[in-house]
């Protein structure tokens, strides 16, 4: 590995999300310079190092640090559980449907 690989082995303290660290890890390993100054990913086809997968891989290893939001006290997120129980449709009775017309 160069010096701008990342080695998944020494994942700092503060990495909130294991994986997505390690993947990026992973990203960025596989798109190196050479000695040119050339990703040498078969993906990247000659890019400029760096290059854009290396560059996103960056992105993710800084995500990956980001501290998670507080877990709610129900374990649900907010936004994922209605302000207000949602009520069930009208339905008309019977086996009635609704007939489609098209203006032509």
């Amino acid at each position: 590995m160069s010096e701008a690989s990342t080695d998944r082995a020494d994942r700092p303290a503060e990495v909130s999300d294991p994986l997505l660290w390690g993947l990026a890890a992973a990203v960025a390993d596989a798109h190196q310079p050479d000695d040119e100054r050339v990703c040498v990913s078969p993906s990247c086809v000659g890019a400029a190092w760096p290059c854009a997968a290396w560059n996103s891989a960056q992105e993710g290893l800084r995500a990956a640090r980001a501290p998670l939001p507080a877990p709610s006290p129900t374990g649900w997120s907010s936004d994922l559980v209605p302000a207000a129980p949602v009520e069930a449709a009208a339905r008309p009775a019977g086996d009635e449907q609704l007939a489609v017309t098209s203006a032509a």
